[in-house]
């Protein structure tokens, strides 16, 4: 059954670090990870949010299609965890191909990924609409992921080899942080990974900041990291090294 109606966190307009060119960013509601450095704590909580229609969506998105065109970008859906809603997404991609002909991404952790019943089906048909995944990879040591997110990291690595399997472009991305995701000896394991996927058209290194820090005091949330500093030009060079990354 499609769904044409999703619940989203919020948009933007012209972003222009969600993939190639200039993008139109659907911010989803909902995440299933509760990542320490998480900038969007607002997006956590599933069943809240705007509910929109593909149709307000796509007409909205059509609004800004020359800017996007001219400049190589598209849309990309992020979150929050977007493929929380693939139903939604299908409907959505499958509308902006038919009615836009534009470029489409998704920005994921992969924390909800399953190879079972209605979610991988509906997954399978969406990735034939999706041109570019952002994969979020935080960390390769299975108890540091646990302590990082909330949650085992097992099926998140089984989501990237099922890209890497479909053949579906990739760019990989890194949050380094200080004392939680930047020891060399993690680093080199993720990159002996990102070495086993046969997608992967990019590695993006991106240095924790502390932007975050007042949603959590408007939400009333203690911020974990209260005095996690970003890191140094030192490590950020050591990591985008070891990773490969440009």
């Amino acid at each position: 059954m499609e769904q044409h109606q999703g619940r989203i966190h919020s948009i933007e307009t012209s972003g222009m670090v969600d993939g190639p060119g200039i993008r139109f960013v659907v911010f989803m509601q909902g995440c299933l990870l509760r990542c320490l450095y998480c900038h969007n704590p607002d997006t956590w909580t599933i069943g809240e949010g705007q509910l929109v229609t593909v149709q307000e969506l796509v007409e909205e998105i059509r609004g800004y299609l020359p800017f996007l065109q001219f400049s190589g970008g598209g849309v990309t859906v992020s979150g929050g965890e977007p493929l929380l809603q693939t139903d939604f997404l299908l409907t959505l991609f499958q509308a902006l191909k038919r009615e836009l002909g534009i470029h489409t991404a998704i920005d994921s952790s992969g924390g909800c990924f399953s190879r079972r019943g209605h979610f991988f089906e509906t997954l399978q048909q969406l990735m034939q609409v999706t041109d570019l995944v952002l994969l979020d990879l935080k960390q390769m040591d299975p108890q540091k992921h646990l302590d990082l997110t909330g949650k085992p990291n097992d099926h998140i690595l089984d989501f990237a080899r099922f890209l890497s399997e479909a053949n579906i472009p990739v760019w990989i991305r890194h949050v380094l942080v200080p004392g939680i995701s930047d020891d060399e000896a993690d680093l080199r394991k993720l990159a002996d990974f990102i070495k086993t996927l046969r997608n992967v058209e990019r590695v993006e290194v991106l240095p924790y900041h502390e932007m975050g820090k007042y949603k959590y005091e408007q939400l009333g949330i203690k911020y974990p990291l209260l005095h996690i500093k970003p890191p140094d030009e030192e490590t950020i060079q050591m990591a985008k090294e070891i990773l490969g990354a440009y």
